[in-house]
């Protein structure tokens, strides 16, 4: 049976990196409201006529260069973020022998969820 990933999570393993994932998440959140205030005041300054180079732009790309490190810290680990703002994410796993998500949202203690892997959050059943 072919398999969409080559790493699969156990329960435990999951729950392992959950304070880990917790904190990148945290810190996505942060650098995007960031990005979002840096990219509202560079678009001030480019209106009016005012150089829009220097540490504005440093800013952007900074921040940037930081969301896209975390990003590849979930891919790395083929952890899939699925909701942003939500802190939604999939682990892949195999239960039964067949590949699923175990689901976990930011403000849950535990990892209790899973779901088929074309099913989605709305496919969520208790572990």
């Amino acid at each position: 049976m072919q398999h969409r990933f080559k790493k699969h999570y156990t329960r435990e393993e999951a729950r392992g990196l959950l304070p880990t994932v917790r904190q990148w998440l945290e810190r996505l959140n942060q650098l995007r409201v960031e990005l979002d205030q840096s990219d509202r005041r560079l678009a001030g300054l480019v209106p009016a006529g005012n150089d829009s180079g220097g540490e504005s732009v440093n800013k952007s790309v900074r921040l940037l260069a930081e969301i896209k490190e975390l990003l590849q810290k979930f891919q790395d680990r083929e952890i899939i973020i699925k909701d942003l703002p939500r802190g939604l994410v999939d682990f892949p796993a195999l239960v039964g022998g067949k590949e699923v998500f175990l689901c976990w949202e930011k403000d849950e203690e535990d990892i209790e969820f899973w779901h088929d892997i074309d099913s989605g959050y709305a496919g969520r059943e208790p572990l």
